[in-house]
């Protein structure tokens, strides 16, 4: 197969001179791990102490990463990229909320989002965390089957009910929702509220969208036996297709209390689970809608593959490529360029109150071996291709 993927003038034509440099000294300050924890750490000592420090950060690390600061503000940049024919999806991108007014103030904007994904082609999904609607350890309880209190009780219907409404609103509108994966000991009760949505929603398409973690070694399982209800109880399944964003914090705790971890043995067990699950959910589309959300060259080469070996068109709408905003524009506008459907993540929210995704980001490209030497390498190819 052609690689498409070393072609930068196309990876990188809506970036400016000065937009390419930026990204290629973020890059390279990512790849310094011991300036990553000492950056982190000032970060946090800044915003906690009220420092004003948010101009720079927005003129750096946060304009390369995030779409704005509200849904208005993204507009001018998913413009532009669906101009190269890549898609956006918005991603309220605050994280760690406690109590019912974060969670009823995520469900307005997940709303509001649904209301700009109906007017505008250039989005085609919107999407939310789990925790975004309901405490963690709430769904922990009721993923271990513990008893709840009478106010839980209450608690847990308010986040089914918020479930339901934006799934109710996307169906109504006929656009998809995609909704995240997190840690294991609280994602079994997310996947039980999404698999009652599923049932509801997806009667006709897939309207609503659960994600698989594939570091995990039970999903292809779980993913057989929901195709299995899907086809008997007649319904349609989507799935965004992931490796896994908490791969240590897993571990830890498995030793820590003492059970089998839940995460594959190795980086190659993990990627052959995500090919597998891949190449599973291509054989039936008219059951299963796939967006898998990669930024792993050969998966990507591999889907490629899969779907013309299976004469499957490059747009057909029930297969999407997904990336980050900010990541792997190399595959991004390429496959797009290809006529694939490419959606990039695109988060946004307050400043301060994104720093906390900002900075789990950095972390995770300063773990993953080798793609940030990927992304410098790119960059330093355009760099020269331009001679700056």
């Amino acid at each position: 197969m052609d690689r498409i993927f070393e072609d930068t003038s196309t990876a990188f034509a809506l970036k400016t001179d000065s937009e390419l440099e930026r990204a290629y000294f973020l890059f390279k300050m990512i790849a310094n791990e011991p300036l990553v924890r000492i950056g982190t750490a000032m970060t946090n000592f800044a915003i906690k102490a009220k420092l004003p420090v948010e101009g720079l950060i927005r003129a750096t690390v946060f304009d390369h990463f995030c779409g704005g600061v509200n849904e208005e503000d993204c507009l001018p940049v998913v413009d532009k990229m669906y101009e190269k024919g890549v898609c956006s999806v918005l991603d309220y991108s605050v994280e760690g909320q406690e109590g019912d007014d974060p969670f009823d103030s995520a469900l307005e904007t997940i709303l509001k989002i649904l209301d700009f994904v109906k007017e505008k082609d250039a989005i085609p999904f919107a999407v939310f965390k789990p925790t975004g609607f309901g405490r963690f350890a709430l769904y922990q309880k009721v993923g271990e089957g513990e008893e709840l209190t009478k106010a839980e009780s209450q608690e847990w219907q308010r986040v089914i009910d918020r479930f339901d409404k934006v799934c109710k609103k996307a169906y109504d509108l006929d656009v998809s929702l995609l909704i995240d994966g997190e840690e294991s000991w609280m994602q079994d009760a997310a996947d039980q509220v999404v698999e009652d949505l599923m049932r509801k929603y997806n009667k006709k398409k897939a309207i609503v969208f659960n994600t698989l973690q594939m570091y995990r070694w039970d999903r292809l399982d779980y993913l057989k036996q929901m195709h299995q209800k899907a086809k008997s109880d007649g319904f349609k399944i989507g799935m965004k297709v992931v490796r896994g964003a908490y791969m240590e914090k897993e571990n830890e705790r498995a030793e820590e209390l003492g059970y089998p971890t839940p995460i594959c043995a190795s980086k190659e067990a993990t990627d052959e689970n995500f090919d597998a699950a891949v190449q599973y959910m291509l054989g039936d589309l008219d059951v299963i809608s796939l967006f898998a959300g990669t930024h792993n060259e050969e998966s990507s080469y591999r889907l490629m593959e899969l779907m013309k070996t299976a004469s499957i068109e490059n747009g057909d709408l029930r297969v999407w490529f997904g990336q980050l905003f900010g990541m792997s524009d190399h595959i991004s506008f390429n496959l797009a360029d290809r006529g694939y459907n490419v959606a990039k993540y695109l988060p946004f929210g307050p400043v301060r109150d994104v720093m906390p995704y900002l900075i789990r980001r950095a972390e995770e490209n300063t773990s993953v071996a080798g793609q940030t030497t990927r992304e410098l390498g790119l960059l330093k190819k355009e760099k020269k291709r331009r001679k700056i």
